[in-house]
């Protein structure tokens, strides 16, 4: 009895050891996220490092919309701010984006779309751009944060704040990324040429007509002009006030040393990549656990004919009431059962066999043998984990980048889109489920795509971890970053040797002409000579 006791004490005494060694090699790392849906994926990665040792901070403001304050896996560090991007904020954007896309299509209807998008953009970066002014002008804060000595900055760069911040305490810098403050990630630092990478919000493939190039072109240049004119010189009047005009925003844009990169190819169209772009897409699924009961019980009522899954994500809490019940309507007349995410008004036309829910474990739904459907708005999260699963899709796109993430899984065969100028016209949702629900290809289609997606060496979230800590023991990864995000455009595009050519070659032309017309010259002169001569 004894023995067995004295076994158990040092068995525990070995963990406590080894745990504590583990705490004390441990890195530190200040996080600097995105809200919303970002965050979530962002605090799977975040209690992943946790579970390796590594000691976490996060920036979050004092009316933070998902990240709290009372968390393990990490210590917050809260700024005050008077403005907040929320809910709020996005649901008067989102009803003046539903007021639109539902109007007559038409050029206006177009440019009015584009023009609420770049005003929404403005502002979300403009209180991004305070966030930062304070947290920069903070003295206390600043000097804590650099006594804390953090390994790295882990920072999502649709918003620029963490970029700033990882300057002013010059310490290397990763993303977590699908979208930047400039646009898509891979525009920010891979070569993309325009015939065949679609600039997001074209709607378009990687096999182009010559139109839908030019189309291409024409959004490419809508994405360039919101860069330069309404985002870039918000962050770039921060860089002035407190690094100094010769530090460009861009530049520390670029200047991240690796960027994880929040997809695959088995999801994106083939395209140019460089080194330190590490692909995780899909890195927060993971096998499916068991429902909570009252879901189980739902679930396994359904019988024979399974269960369709029906989610917005976070940024769409709710939508238009015509809308909500032609979706109701349909759900109703289908022998499936119905678990939808929404916390609008219950719609009038909810038939009995749909669940409206607040909240869902939605990869364990989605990972359930009954799963027959996923409807889905293209989040990045949804898509990714209903191809890890192998559920097909019927898309409800919004806004941002949901249409064109729903079109790459349309293109493989995995996916049908609705627009929501249609979606409550002619049954036209009702037929668009009954399609992919009775067409065995969409299925299989994803499927496939599943099994590309797993069938990897290392699993995205472990290989998200070993770069993270990559960076950690070698205080960066120079060696990985191209010289060219510090080359001026005309020297990276080679315009000046270009131009040194075809001046070269002017001289030479001009000095041959000159050359020829004196030799030319001289033969007339002594040609007049000779005449002169003889008479």
């Amino acid at each position: 009895m004894t023995s067995t006791r004295n076994a158990t004490q040092f068995l525990l005494f070995i963990s406590a050891v080894i745990l504590l060694w583990r705490v004390g090699c441990g890195g530190k790392i200040l996080i600097v996220p995105f809200e919303g849906s970002h965050w979530v994926n962002m605090d799977i990665m975040i209690k992943a490092l946790h579970a390796r040792g590594h000691s976490v901070d996060v920036v979050r403001t004092n009316q933070s919309w998902y990240i709290k304050d009372d968390f393990p896996h990490y210590k917050p560090i809260t700024v005050p701010v008077v403005e907040v991007f929320n809910q709020d904020f996005l649901n008067l954007i989102l009803k003046r984006v539903f007021s639109i896309e539902r109007g007559e299509s038409s050029v206006f209807s177009f440019l009015s779309l584009q023009v609420e998008m770049f005003n929404a953009m403005y502002d979300m970066h403009g209180i991004i751009c305070k966030m930062a002014t304070i947290m920069l002008e903070d003295e206390n804060l600043m000097s804590n944060l650099k006594v804390r000595k953090y390994d790295l900055v882990l920072t999502d760069p649709a918003w620029g704040a963490g970029i700033l911040i990882a300057h002013a305490l010059k310490l290397p810098l990763i993303y977590n990324v699908r979208f930047a403050t400039s646009g898509e990630g891979h525009l920010a630092i891979a070569p993309s040429p325009l015939s065949y990478i679609p600039i997001t919000g074209s709607g378009l493939t990687d096999s182009m007509t010559f139109i839908q190039r030019v189309k291409n072109l024409i959004c490419y240049v809508i994405w360039q002009a919101q860069d330069i004119f309404l985002i870039r010189p918000q962050y770039q009047a921060v860089c002035n006030k407190f690094f100094g005009s010769d530090v460009t925003y861009s530049g520390l844009l670029h200047s991240a040393d690796l960027w994880l990169m929040r997809v695959d190819f088995v999801f994106e169209f083939p395209r140019p990549t460089m080194p330190n772009v590490i692909y995780i897409g899909g890195f927060q699924c993971k096998p499916s656990e068991p429902l909570p009961e009252h879901l189980e019980d739902f679930v396994q009522s359904s019988g024979e004919h399974g269960f369709i899954l029906m989610s917005l994500g976070t940024f769409v809490t709710e939508l238009p009431a015509d809308i909500t019940n032609e979706i109701a309507a349909a759900f109703a007349k289908l022998p499936q059962k119905v678990i939808w995410k929404y916390k609008g008004d219950r719609p009038d036309a909810l038939g009995n066999n749909t669940l409206l829910v607040d909240w869902m474990p939605q990869n364990d739904l989605l990972g359930h043998p009954k799963i027959k459907l996923f409807v889905s708005h293209g989040g990045t999260n949804g898509v990714q984990e209903a191809i890890h699963h192998g559920v097909p899709v019927v898309g409800l796109p919004v806004f941002f980048d949901q249409y064109d993430n729903l079109l790459r899984l349309k293109e493989k065969g995995a996916a049908k889109i609705l627009t929501l100028a249609i979606v409550d016209k002619d049954d036209n949702f009702l037929k668009a489920i009954q399609e992919v629900l009775s067409d065995p290809s969409y299925r299989a289609n994803m499927q496939r795509l599943s099994r590309l997606h797993r069938d990897k060496p290392v699993k995205p979230l472990d290989n998200a971890l070993f770069w993270i800590e990559f960076v950690m023991r070698h205080k960066g990864a120079a060696h990985l970053k191209a010289e060219s995000y510090r080359m001026p455009w005309y020297s990276y595009q080679s315009v000046d040797v270009v131009l040194s050519f075809l001046a070269a070659a002017a001289i030479i032309t001009f000095l041959s002409l000159v050359f020829f017309r004196l030799v030319c010259l001289e033969k007339c002169l002594k040609i007049k000579t000779n005449r002169l001569n003889k008479k």
